[in-house]
């Protein structure tokens, strides 16, 4: 017989203490990473004028390039919750509602620049990573130019 209720799902401890997790947690940047910083290089060697975290667009997207009305986002993978549904169990129900959250307010912040008229791109950790000449092309496919040739 089945009963009506969800099935209780079990999260894995932290095996850190409250105290030291958050010193571990306030160590970490929002702004300033090292992807960030291979995107500005990245741009400036394109040519590509920008601003960096523009307080006055929705969500304070790390790149502005105005003149195209275009916003790069350069999200950490945990943080904005890469392919979150796989791994979300793994953490205790206060870091999957952090977690959640984020992924809802960039969806939220997204929203509002694309019905303003931005384009946004938005660039993953893992493909700075992996491929910086491809998240080139995003960008300059966004921005409507051609990436130069050398």
């Amino acid at each position: 017989m089945k009963s009506g209720r969800a099935p209780v799902r079990l999260h894995r401890g932290d095996i850190m203490s409250p105290q030291k997790r958050s010193v571990l947690m306030s160590k970490i940047r929002g702004r300033g990473t090292k992807c960030e910083l291979a995107v500005a290089k990245l741009l400036r060697t394109a040519g590509v004028s920008f601003d960096e975290h523009a307080p006055d667009l929705p969500g304070r997207p790390d790149f502005v390039v105005r003149s195209s009305k275009v916003a790069i986002f350069v999200d950490g993978d945990f943080w904005h919750g890469w392919r979150f549904p796989r791994w979300r169990l793994k953490l205790s129900e206060r870091w999957e509602a952090k977690i959640a959250g984020n992924i809802k307010r960039d969806t939220r912040n997204f929203r509002k620049l694309r019905r303003s008229g931005w384009k946004v791109v938005r660039i993953w950790e893992h493909q700075v990573e992996k491929d910086l000449a491809r998240c080139l092309e995003r960008i300059t496919a966004a921005i409507g130019r051609r990436r130069p040739s050398g």
